[in-house]
């Protein structure tokens, strides 16, 4: 391994710890509660934009991107899909269901698959297919397990599925910081509402509980950006097959966060629908690693 690839491997593994170890950031918040918690998030992560972003002298660029009304509103679509992601993640999380939104993106590599295929016409492979029919299945025997559809694992997935196929519309226009930039600038009215609406309500806790309380809130900012910026320099370095095997470091951090640390409840029959989740990745990612090589192989034949 190169040590341009070696570099890629631990910008890519430090991304995916960071976003698996959230849950327990987002819990040590409290008394925060969930919407208070997203309103900070969006405000300082856009603070801390402008920082990188004179940091880097990157204004230039950005003001180039914000001439571009089809960028800019393209992300202000991201930024609605990546809100509602962040506000159930913290509510599951907040709420005990660390486990279920560990489940949300385990799932979300099939349900990006499922979209390509309902979105933008995709044709699968026989395993792909394979892949999405084995979730299915698992998806009914968790509901089963829960009593109900497993809506906050599914909301997850979806939503983080869409914003991806929403991001690709941009595509190498928009970089990571410039990217999470426009989608808070869109997102900071609602943040404000929402603040208003939680100090009429219940109260901000903002400066109020302690000094390192308020640290962990202003570092909501840190702890969003840095993982992208993390994500998008192993993303330059590594070829897609390496991070289709990292992708799946942060939900079994979450996973294990959420069964060894906060001892969330696993019936029998959600460790089978898990089991039958996993499975259904292992069948996409060998058919991702397998379809590689045969591509490699045209290519060298060519």
């Amino acid at each position: 391994m190169t040590s341009h690839r070696r570099s890629g491997l631990v910008y890519a593994i430090s991304a995916y710890v960071l976003w698996g170890f959230l849950p327990i950031y987002f819990l040590a918040l409290a008394p925060a509660n969930a919407f208070e918690i997203v309103a900070w998030r969006v405000i300082f992560s856009l603070g801390f934009c402008a920082i990188l972003l004179t940091a880097t002298r990157a204004w230039r660029l950005f003001g180039a991107l914000l001439r571009n009304r089809r960028v800019v509103l393209t992300m202000g679509l991201a930024g609605a899909l990546i809100y509602v992601n962040w506000q159930t993640y913290v509510l599951a999380t907040i709420n005990g269901h660390v486990v279920e939104a560990a489940l949300g993106y385990f799932i979300n590599p099939i349900v990006t698959v499922f979209l390509g295929v309902v979105v933008q016409r995709e044709r699968l492979r026989p395993a792909q297919w394979v892949a999405v029919g084995v979730s299915i299945v698992a998806v009914i025997v968790l509901a089963i397990g829960y009593g109900s559809l497993p809506w906050i694992a599914l909301i997850l997935a979806f939503s983080f599925g869409l914003y991806g196929l929403i991001k690709k519309r941009v595509g190498g226009q928009v970089d990571a910081v410039g990217g999470l930039t426009l989608e808070t600038m869109w997102l900071t009215p609602v943040a404000i509402i929402q603040l208003i609406v939680v100090a009429a309500m219940a109260g901000l806790t903002f400066g109020t509980v302690s000094a390192w309380h308020t640290v962990l809130l202003v570092g909501l900012g840190v702890i969003t950006a840095i993982p992208l910026l993390f994500f998008a320099a192993a993303s330059r370095r590594l070829p897609l097959v390496y991070m289709g095997f990292i992708q799946y470091f942060a939900p079994f951090i979450q996973f294990l966060v959420g069964v060894v640390i906060l001892h969330e409840a696993m019936p029998p029959e959600r460790w089978i629908g898990f089991g039958i989740v996993w499975l259904a990745l292992l069948i996409l990612t060998v058919d991702a690693v397998v379809a590689g090589r045969q591509s490699r192989t045209v290519a060298e034949l060519t």
